[in-house]
């Protein structure tokens, strides 16, 4: 059984089909998904979702894209949800300095802040780093990141930066840019990532899997990051290996019964 770590299920993109994404996900041998707080409105959506579906479970917080939206409730209003039973994680959090949506003093301070708040709440967090591998680490060690821990959700860094993650007790997560053509480099660092710190994701509805490229991306695909994993280490572990030792680890991470 898979569970699919990183999901924004709230998405208008499956607002015609929700329930049969579900379904299908469901029969692919998803277990249980994680769906993702980017901002205030879809941190509540994710914790509904969650509240909806026995096998959801929900995190909260601010993308670094969404943080110069913050107003002055935002965090109560965070911690109010953070308290739902079914919320098992803070973030999606980070910096992105491709984009620079907010610009990056203010995601600086704004990933500082809300590491504050995890660490307050006891919850593991979920890490976005984009062009941004230095000041992320930086701040994660400065706010003492380790002490609840998380993942590097859709892992794409170098090898540095797995070095780094691990050193501070992280998890790294692999999406579908691990099938990737292109993606020769990434293979290689998953491949050498211990298992035990390994995850799998789609991030759905983004970073289609082959061979769905060009598709709406959606759970169930979580499956093809799994064979990919399996693949890399096809004279040792199979598939259903791989989906045992992930889903073992979310559920440690996430503590998800």
């Amino acid at each position: 059984m898979l569970i699919d770590t990183h999901t924004h299920l709230d998405d208008a993109r499956y607002n015609e089909d929700r329930e049969a994404v579900i379904i299908r996900a469901r029969e692919a041998g998803v277990e249980a998904f994680l769906t993702i707080g980017c901002d205030l409105t879809t941190s509540r959506a994710a914790v509904a979702l969650a509240d909806h579906y026995p096998f959801v479970y929900a995190s909260v917080g601010v993308h670094p894209h969404e943080v110069k939206h913050i107003q002055d409730d935002w965090y109560d209003e965070l911690r109010r949800l953070a308290k739902h039973g079914k919320v098992v994680a803070f973030g999606e959090i980070g910096l992105d300095y491709h984009y620079n949506h907010s610009s990056p003093k203010e995601q600086r301070d704004r990933f500082r802040e809300q590491l504050q708040l995890a660490r307050e709440l006891g919850l593991p967090v979920v890490i976005h780093t984009r062009e941004a591998q230095e000041d992320t680490v930086t701040i994660l060690k400065e706010e003492r990141a380790a002490e609840v821990g998380g993942v590097f959700h859709c892992f794409s860094g170098d090898a540095w930066l797995a070095e780094q993650a691990l050193d501070l007790g992280f998890y790294l997560s692999f999406s579908g840019i691990v099938t990737f053509q292109n993606a020769t480099a990434l293979r290689e660092i998953a491949k050498a990532t211990p298992l035990d710190r390994m995850l799998i994701e789609t991030d759905c509805p983004y970073l289609t899997p082959v061979p769905y490229r060009g598709k709406r991306n959606e759970p169930a695909y979580v499956s093809q990051v799994a064979h990919q994993l399996a693949s890399l280490h096809s004279d040792t572990l199979s598939v259903d290996q791989i989906a045992r030792q992930t889903s073992g680890n979310a559920k440690r991470l996430f503590k998800i019964p």
